[in-house]
């Protein structure tokens, strides 16, 4: 687009250079910028990137999008009200000109591995644009789209903290097909309750370009939607008018059910419908994730042969249930990037299952839980019962230690703490999980851990 179709959509001003420049990129961080790209000045609590656009003109930016007038005149510069809300209004007006499949997916617990994996299944048939890693916020999501050139299918993650954020996401984005991974206890403190995450998920079907929604059927609030059994002080719109498509394991009346599950240290297999599924990553939920992705595939007409292909094909986004192979034969399961109830859970129960291995579990904070917080940690720690050492770290990890059932437990004060007690008894055989909130800096620990 050029930059007067900037200006009038962002309803922006030129302050200086030619409006009948053309733009194709938009980028953010000037560290990122190429030749040609929009630099859009986004300005936070802690940085403002209005400070920068002379080094996105140095850098060869076509031209910058600012909300704050500029010492200088030069180059080509737009003034806005608001950048993201710039960016925003920008990447629904280019959404609106593809009539391609978007699917849209959301969930307390596991949107991102979903995502890749419903975008490797996808890739057999469109040439797919997805969410890179986690961008999936207002600002994430946009950039995404802006992003769109030739590719015929988008694959886009919708996170939240509070209700109204996924109606926004799901308003620039107008999927074509919805999917919702689960209901759990992530950014309960926000939110106040479990309905409350679920009416929150649920803004994702304001934006829906049909009616068609794929949920898992496992999970107890999903399937209480889906059944129209949530009371209706709750005030959560019907199913009635949606087209719900279901996966399962527990629910065997589901569309899409897993059967002869077998877990592996590193890769999953399972029947479905006669079918052999075989997963490159551990764990009974990616044997969901990998459900949820033959009921996307299905949906869009990719042949099973295809489906499958692109479950077996697909890569997990860094720090998410990795396995890092030690030096000493040790292994590490790095799911650093982040954590909640759910997720942690699902990250234990695997590494129970791991069978000829010494299982070492380093659980750290789980953040945003609020009131919730002391009770969520102390049930994590009374799940665990076929883990042969635990090593907590942070205020709230000492929760997790005290009702843990087992007589092998350290709790740490620091990473750098349970680095140096997780050397001194390392052996080859050992599996560690390694799992906490991102802001605890678990990735620490694996890099120190490396060269054991």
């Amino acid at each position: 687009m050029k930059l007067k179709e900037i200006i009038e959509i962002t309803k922006g001003k030129l302050v200086c250079g030619n409006e009948n420049i053309e733009a194709q990129d938009f980028e953010r961080d000037t560290r990122n910028l190429k030749q040609g790209d929009v630099y859009v000045a986004i300005k936070g609590e802690k940085f403002d990137g209005n400070k920068f656009y002379k080094t996105a003109i140095e850098k060869g930016a076509i031209a910058c999008i600012l909300s704050e007038m500029p010492e200088e005149k030069i180059g080509n510069i737009i003034l806005v009200e608001d950048t993201i809300k710039a960016v925003q209004d920008l990447a629904r007006y280019k959404r609106s000109l593809y009539n391609i499949p978007v699917v849209a997916v959301t969930g307390s617990v596991g949107k991102t591995s979903t995502k890749d994996i419903i975008a490797s299944v996808m890739s057999q048939k469109y040439n797919v644009l997805k969410t890179q890693g986690n961008l999936n916020n207002n600002i994430g999501l946009p950039f995404t789209i802006l992003s769109l050139k030739d590719e015929d299918a988008m694959v886009i993650e919708m996170g939240m903290n509070h209700l109204g954020e996924i109606s926004l996401l799901t308003n620039i984005a107008k999927p074509t097909l919805a999917v919702i991974t689960n209901i759990g206890t992530a950014h309960i403190g926000n939110l106040g309750s479990r309905e409350n995450i679920l009416k929150a998920k649920l803004e994702i079907l304001e934006g829906l370009q049909g009616n068609s929604i794929v949920i898992n059927n496992d999970n107890d609030l999903l399937n209480a939607w889906k059944e129209n059994s949530i009371s209706e002080e709750n005030q959560i719109v019907s199913s009635d008018n949606y087209n719900v498509i279901t996966y399962g394991i527990n629910n065997k009346d589901s569309n899409y059910v897993a059967e002869d599950i077998k877990l592996y240290e590193n890769k999953s297999i399972f029947n479905m419908n006669g079918e052999q599924i075989e997963v490159p990553v551990a764990g009974e939920h990616f044997v969901l994730n990998a459900l949820c992705a033959i009921a996307v595939g299905s949906y869009f007409g990719i042949l099973i042969e295809q489906i499958k292909q692109g479950i077996s094909s697909f890569e997990l986004t860094k720090n998410r249930m990795e396995i890092v192979n030690l030096p000493s034969g040790a292994i590490i399961i790095n799911d650093t990037y982040n954590a909640n109830y759910d997720s942690m859970k699902a990250a234990i129960q695997y590494l129970e299952k791991i069978e000829g291995r010494r299982k070492i579990a380093v659980l750290g904070d789980m953040l945003e839980l609020g009131e919730y917080s002391e009770k969520l940690h102390r049930e994590i720690g009374d799940i665990i019962n076929n883990i042969d050492i635990l090593i907590t770290v942070g205020n709230l990890g000492k929760y997790i230690n005290e009702n843990a059932k087992i007589s092998n437990k350290i709790h740490c004060n620091s990473n750098e703490e349970a680095a140096s007690r997780i050397k001194n008894i390392i052996q080859p055989q050992d599996a560690i999980l390694l799992k906490a909130s991102n802001s605890m800096k678990f990735g620490e620990i694996v890099r120190s851990l490396e060269e054991v």
